[in-house]
């Protein structure tokens, strides 16, 4: 198993200098901060690390991703996204993702440009093939890199060699946008977001690790990692979730008994959505 994820990263070393100078879509999740970094390795000055400022990025998400790119003098552009300007983005239905994800790289290809950069790279890996994505068809309209997916790399073999270079973020939990907490067909509005962000917030003051706040309208969902659940189970807990998210605004407080499971918005769509290819 190490000759072979050595092999694989030999391979994306290999496959990164074929980049020129290169933009690494970074959002400061493992995958991102792990391709920015290896990139950086690789590339050095030709490489640019960058970051789309949106409401549905978390303020803790964000000031994290500075910092660390900060640790590792990864070079850092900030830029801004408006995909809440979009009507197709904010009715939310299934296509959302790739809405978004459409922006992000509409506004990379012109700083691209502007900048004269000769590619855009982000951080796709082998299990994300398995999931309803379709961010990617986003990207491969714009022809954007995926050097870790290219290199058959998974989340766990990433995390690995972020954890085998030092990399503080190498177990950081999963985290999408805001904007899949909401469930679809539910407007993505700033209000909505914003209640959310408050929510994961307190759940993280509360000492939590990995979790999800699921918006449905006067119903919160929460889900807490199974191996977290036993203290989110208790009387005392369950006073504290009520109190938190009623001043939210949430009128119904539950926890979801399944705990937490990266994409469960995706379990309410039609089988014709979650198949459908680009």
């Amino acid at each position: 198993m190490l000759a072979e994820l050595t092999s694989k990263r030999t391979a994306l070393d290999a496959k990164i200098r074929t980049l020129g100078r290169s933009l690494v879509a970074y959002s400061g999740g493992v995958d991102s901060a792990f391709l920015a970094w290896v990139t950086h390795q690789a590339l050095g000055s030709d490489m640019l690390a960058v970051i789309a400022d949106s409401p549905s990025l978390a303020r803790t998400h964000l000031e994290d991703a500075i910092a660390f790119v900060r640790e590792q003098d990864i070079p850092l552009e900030i830029i801004t996204t408006s995909e809440l300007d979009r009507a197709e983005y904010v009715r939310n239905d299934a296509s959302r993702c790739f809405h978004c994800k459409d922006e992000l790289f509409t506004v990379m290809e012109s700083f691209r440009v502007a900048r004269g950069f000769d590619s855009i790279a982000y951080g796709v890996n082998v299990d994300d093939q398995g999931d309803f994505r379709p961010g990617q068809i986003a990207a491969r309209k714009h022809h954007v890199a995926a050097p870790l997916l290219e290199a058959g790399l998974t989340k766990q073999e990433i995390r690995e060699l972020a954890n085998s270079a030092g990399l503080r973020v190498w177990d950081k939990p999963a985290s999408a946008c805001l904007s899949s907490r909401i469930e679809y067909g539910r407007a993505v509005t700033r209000e909505a977001l914003s209640t959310v962000e408050q929510g994961e917030d307190a759940l993280r003051d509360l000492g939590f690790r990995q979790f999800r706040v699921r918006h449905h309208g006067e119903i919160v969902r929460i889900e807490i990692a199974r191996d977290e659940m036993p203290r989110a189970l208790s009387p005392a807990m369950a006073a504290e979730f009520s109190c938190i998210f009623k001043a939210l605004g949430f009128k119904f407080v539950t926890l979801d008994l399944e705990g937490f499971r990266s994409g469960s918005m995706n379990s309410l769509l039609p089988v014709e959505e979650l198949s459908r290819k680009a």
